[in-house]
């Protein structure tokens, strides 16, 4: 059985150790995926750039996209560091519950995010016609869709590589429902 490891930066590159110590600074930590995302010269600070783009969402847009593809995923890794950063954005517990199941019965808004996403993610790209029309009647535009599915595909790649490689998790338990 193969094992993952995660690497310290002293076993990454000179350029990957410049960003670990980006992210010590600017987390207090370097978080095991991120790390591993290093054993590849140029994966890290590609992944971090496409993270931090300029987007058309806010925030807390960003985390619905995140937590709902990540549940949908079950990715452990991925809702645990979410349900942080849904914290910081301002989610309750109780709201990144509901969040996770694809309703949000306080913001109509980010329902209808939520439930485009989650169908986008269950049906591989394709989501119902019904999903698609909810999330332009909220005011969503076509330049938010664009930006909605590349969140979903940041968050898809980092679920799929801690799908793959189970590396342990650094950040508290995301709570069960």
């Amino acid at each position: 059985m193969t094992t993952f490891i995660v690497p310290t930066k002293a076993d990454v590159s000179e350029s990957n150790q410049h960003i670990f110590d980006n992210l010590e600074k600017g987390l207090g930590m370097v978080p095991n995926l991120y790390a591993y995302f290093a054993k590849n010269e140029t994966a890290l600070g590609n992944y971090l750039a496409l993270q931090n783009r300029k987007s058309t969402l806010t925030g807390q847009e960003r985390e619905v996209i995140n937590l709902v593809v990540s549940q949908v995923n079950d990715c452990a890794y991925c809702l645990a560091a979410h349900t942080v950063v849904g914290g910081l954005q301002g989610f309750t517990t109780e709201q990144m519950l509901q969040i996770r199941q694809g309703h949000v019965d306080f913001d109509a808004k980010l329902d209808a995010l939520a439930k485009f996403v989650k169908a986008t993610v269950i049906n591989r790209g394709k989501p119902d016609q019904v999903n698609i029309e909810n999330l332009f009647s909220v005011g969503y535009s076509e330049a938010n869709l664009i930006d909605i599915i590349i969140v979903i595909g940041d968050k898809t790649i980092s679920n799929y590589l801690h799908g793959v490689t189970g590396l342990p998790v650094d950040f508290p338990a995301a709570p069960a429902f």
